[in-house]
């Protein structure tokens, strides 16, 4: 379909396995509340995604129903407001468990056996030694049924993700090719600030991971932010003296300021400097200390934390209202991607209640067989 000719909706989402943490907000939730607040969109859906995180988590499932109620409150503590944005549960939307299956019949197993996330995911969970699982293999296919059960038409990722959202699109295109101009062909948002595609973890890793314990959650205090940053943060190695030059490049304690430090943090914890790269210009010369350098980063992300903690804390103290926001997110989720799933099945001309058309070319064809 036309993507001019359809209303600007958003699909983004994630697995609820556990607390949100920097990452997280850096890389999709502060700029889903951005998007949310600019108003320029129609509808924005946010999928907790929770059929997929028991792809890998089957023999646990606790594990993701006692997260989903995590996740939530990160998301309205962060600044989504349930009024503007749909926040629903996979798992409750049949809809989606039928297109992943029509989808199933429209990608090969060699197709999805050289999605580069699949291979990555697969290395990083073992699955490689242990045997994988097929619902973890389908993961892509699913996530096509997620995308276009809700019509979206653009999908904010990480650049990690490309490949899914690729996959996506040749289901859509062949489906389309198939059965007549049906469902909207998404395109994918990557954050525009290298930073965002990707904070690295605390220890100065690729991915950030409750496993690794390299994470620093939203709902932290800040005696937890202090130890992590103190603790677990490298800096430059060979600036081993306060008047040694240093290396911000590679120096994750300055990736974490590139990513959360505003002139106003200057102006408020280090007002010896204007900015960031003139902090950044005394590294590298020499002469600036890297206790100084976390002192001002625990400073930058305890503020950034605070408003969020407290709206966490205000969330909690009434669960029966957050409650009621999944139920009613959901509710409107199963009627927007029922429209969908109905119109899929119309065009696969498997629509066979829909109305009684199919009993006159039953007819027909008894005739022609007799």
């Amino acid at each position: 379909m036309d993507n001019k000719q359809q209303r600007q909706i958003i699909l983004t989402g994630d697995r609820p396995t556990g607390r949100l943490h920097l990452g997280h907000y850096v890389g999709s939730l502060k700029r889903r509340v951005a998007l949310q607040n600019s108003g320029k969109f129609d509808e924005i859906n946010i999928l907790i995604a929770d059929d997929q995180a028991l792809t890998d988590n089957a023999d646990n499932p606790g594990k993701i129903r006692d997260n989903i109620i995590n996740v939530v409150l990160d998301y309205l503590s962060a600044g989504l407001d349930p009024k503007i944005t749909t926040i629903c549960v996979q798992s409750q939307l049949p809809a989606l468990h039928a297109l992943t299956f029509y989808y199933m019949n429209m990608v090969t197993t060699a197709r999805l056996s050289r999605n580069p996330t699949v291979k990555a995911e697969m290395a990083l969970r073992g699955f490689e030694d242990e045997g994988l699982p097929v619902g973890f293999f389908a993961y892509p296919i699913s996530q096509a049924a997620d995308i276009t059960a809700f019509d979206a038409t653009l999908v904010p990722v990480g650049e990690d993700q490309l490949p899914m959202i690729e996959q996506t699109r040749e289901i859509v295109e062949k489906f389309n090719r198939t059965y007549g101009e049906t469902l909207v062909l998404p395109k994918a948002m990557i954050p525009e600030n290298a930073v965002e595609r990707r904070l690295p973890g605390i220890d100065g890793k690729a991915k950030m991971s409750k496993s690794l314990g390299n994470c620093i959650y939203l709902s932290d205090d800040s005696k937890t932010i202090k130890k992590q940053v103190n603790g677990k943060m490298f800096t430059d190695p060979t600036h081993l003296r306060i008047e040694d030059p240093g290396h911000t490049e590679g120096n994750v304690v300055f990736t974490y300021l590139d990513a959360f430090a505003t002139d106003d943090h200057f102006r408020e914890f280090l007002p010896d400097y204007a900015n960031l790269e003139e902090m950044k210009e005394h590294y590298r010369r020499g002469g600036l200390g890297d206790g100084t350098c976390k002192k001002f980063l625990i400073n930058v992300l305890d503020e950034t934390l605070a408003p969020i903690r407290a709206e966490r804390a205000r969330w909690e103290a009434d669960i029966d209202s957050v409650y009621d926001i999944i139920r009613a997110g959901t509710e409107l989720a199963q009627e927007r991607t029922g429209k969908v799933l109905a119109r899929v099945q119309k065009a696969m001309r498997i629509d066979y209640f829909a109305d009684r058309r199919i009993i006159k070319e039953w007819e027909e064809l008894l005739k022609k067989q007799h």
